[in-house]
C-alpha cells in the first residue's frame, strides 16, 4: 500500500487545515520545495500537492510553487486544487505533473471529467470525492450539495476514470482516526482504486487501511500525523509494505 505525504499549499506556504477550514490554519514552513525534498530523502513514493487557494477561488494559484516541487523532487507528484477547466488540467501536466485530482469539476461538469480522461488517461485522473456524512462536498469543502458520496461514485464511473481520492472531512487535520467504514464501503460499491484520505493519526490506522488492500484501497495520504510527528514516514512506509 502507498504512504503518500501531503503537501497543502496557500500564499506558497506549506500549511494544514483543521477540517478544511481557512480560518483554522497552521503553516509548518514557508518553503514548500525544502518539505517536497525531505519526504522524498526519507522514502517517500508519491507526493499529493493540494493548491488551497485554487480550491478555494476556483482556479489554480500557486503554480510557481508547484513549478518548485515539480523541479526539485523526482518523484512522481499528484495536483489538485482549482483544476475546474480542461486547460488547467492541461496546465498541470504541462508543469509535469503525473496525475491530477479533479474535485468541484467532477461533480458540477460530468463533461469535463470524461473529456480530461480521454484526453490524458483515465489512469492519470483521478477524482477527489470529499465527503461530510456521506454528502458530496466541493468548492475548498465550503459547499455541500444534495448529492450523496455513493450517487457520484455511480455517475463518474461512466467517464472511465479509475481512481478515487476518498476524503472524510470531518476527519481531515484533526489526527482523530480514519474513517474505515466510510472508506470499506466507498471501496465496495466502486470497486475501483482507492486512496484514503483525512484523520490518519496513528500506525493501527494504516494497519487497518492495508487490510482494505483486497477490496481496493491502494494507498492513504498522510498529512498533520507526519508534520507534527505522531507518525514517522518510515515507519508508515515499513507498515504498509511501500
Amino acid at each position: 500500500m502507498l504512504v503518500i505525504p501531503a503537501i497543502d499549499l496557500r500564499e506558497g506556504k506549506c500549511v494544514r487545515l483543521f477540517q478544511g477550514r481557512r480560518d483554522e490554519e497552521t503553516v509548518f514552513s514557508t518553503d514548500p520545495v525544502a518539505v517536497a525534498q525531505m519526504w522524498q530523502e526519507r522514502g517517500a513514493t508519491w507526493l499529493h500537492v493540494v493548491d488551497l487557494d485554487g480550491a478555494f477561488t476556483g482556479r489554480p494559484a500557486n503554480l510557481e510553487a508547484v513549478k518548485g516541487i515539480l523541479a526539485g523532487v523526482d518523484i512522481p507528484v499528484q495536483l489538485g486544487g482549482g483544476l475546474r477547466t480542461l486547460e488547467a488540467v492541461e496546465q498541470a501536466f504541462d508543469l509535469g505533473v503525473s496525475r491530477v485530482v479533479i474535485g468541484t469539476a467532477a461533480v458540477q461538469d460530468a463533461d469535463l471529467l470524461a473529456r480530461a480522461v480521454e484526453r490524458f488517461d483515465r489512469l492519470r485522473v483521478a477524482v477527489g470525492i470529499d465527503s461530510k456524512n456521506g454528502w458530496v462536498a466541493v468548492e475548498g469543502w465550503e459547499t455541500v450539495v444534495e448529492k450523496k458520496v455513493l450517487d457520484l461514485i455511480a455517475e463518474i464511473k461512466e467517464s472511465g476514470v479509475e481512481r478515487i481520492i476518498y476524503t472524510d472531512i470531518w476527519r481531515d487535520g484533526t489526527l482523530e482516526g480514519v474513517n474505515l467504514g466510510g472508506t470499506r464501503e466507498v471501496a465496495l460499491r466502486s470497486r475501483m482504486r482507492i486512496i484514503a484520505s483525512g484523520g490518519v493519526s496513528s500506525l493501527d490506522d494504516l494497519r487497518a487501511l492495508k487490510e482494505l488492500e483486497t477490496v481496493g484501497v491502494e494507498g492513504a495520504i498522510l498529512g498533520r500525523a507526519l508534520y507534527v510527528g505522531a507518525i514517522s514516514l518510515e515507519e508508515a512506509l515499513q507498515v504498509a509494505g511501500s
